[in-house]
């Protein structure tokens, strides 16, 4: 019975996981793609691993605290101003899944 509850637990955790990054996913392409995607005004692009390194090694609160607060071009919350921290959490996680 405990194997049975541990199994479904983890299907329960796997499945929230993949719809935080659906969520993330959803946020990139409405709020962050024009930037992230084509590099403007300095922005990581989307899969470049060289670029996202030093950013993933300072983990996903560091990196959501300078999303909140804003960096050079990118205004505080990006061009997502109605997005909440966890919209932008998502969206940070689904950047750095496709970014490793």
């Amino acid at each position: 019975m405990k194997n049975v509850i541990n199994v479904v637990a983890a299907g329960l955790l796997l499945a929230a996981s993949g719809s935080v990054l659906a969520d993330g996913q959803k946020t990139y392409q409405t709020s962050c793609q024009a930037c992230h995607a084509s590099g403007a005004a300095g922005a990581p692009k989307l899969g470049d691993k060289e670029a996202w390194a030093p950013r993933i090694a300072t983990g996903v609160d560091a990196m959501l605290a300078v999303a909140i607060k804003g960096k050079g071009a990118m205004p505080p919350k990006g061009a997502c101003a109605a997005c909440t921290d966890d919209d932008l959490k998502a969206a940070i996680e689904y950047m750095v899944s496709q970014s490793q």
